[in-house]
């Protein structure tokens, strides 16, 4: 059994692919839905101005998707895994121009700013698809095995609505 296979880290990632599905289906049917999630092993917690309603039934549909083979919804563009792979390949690549990049000994080395500009912009072109190849593989899964939805609830807040999706696997 690998470490993706652990149960606590197999009910994150399959609450993580609900968490994605689900806002796919939002997105549907509300275009310009602005919306942040985050998943964790018992469930996922939404963050945008939706009605309670329209969450109740895009986490039903998604969960039905899913079971019936739409594996691909847990994946998304607009994941922090996406995020963070860009942001890391893009560091790595500008620290790793600058320091090949032996034309100057000046202290900051002005001149290898466009070599670090370049390096950073090729590796995030490189970095999306890495990041969803990541997501689909190590941080979300789209086979929802036993997954169910226990209760969606809408959280308390004066700033902004929250909505808990618990699940049980």
């Amino acid at each position: 059994m690998g470490f993706f296979d652990l149960p606590f880290i197999a009910k994150i990632r399959r609450n993580h692919g609900l968490e994605h599905a689900t806002i796919h289906i939002l997105s549907e049917k509300h275009k310009r839905l602005s919306m942040v999630g985050r998943s964790d092993w018992g469930g996922f917690t939404l963050y945008g101005t939706i009605d309670t309603a329209d969450v109740q039934s895009a986490v039903e549909e998604a969960l039905h998707r899913m079971r019936r083979g739409e594996s691909h919804l847990a994946v998304h563009p607009r994941c922090g895994t996406v995020l963070a792979t860009t942001g890391f390949a893009t560091g790595l690549a500008a620290f790793l121009a600058i320091g090949i990049d032996s034309r100057t000994c000046d202290r900051f080395r002005w001149a290898t700013l466009p070599t670090a500009l370049l390096a950073a912009t090729g590796a995030a072109i490189v970095a999306q698809p890495l990041g969803l190849y990541f997501q689909e593989q190590y941080t979300t899964s789209g086979y929802p095995a036993n997954l169910e939805i226990k209760r969606i609830t809408l959280q308390p807040n004066t700033k902004m609505v929250i909505h808990r999706v618990e699940t049980a696997q």
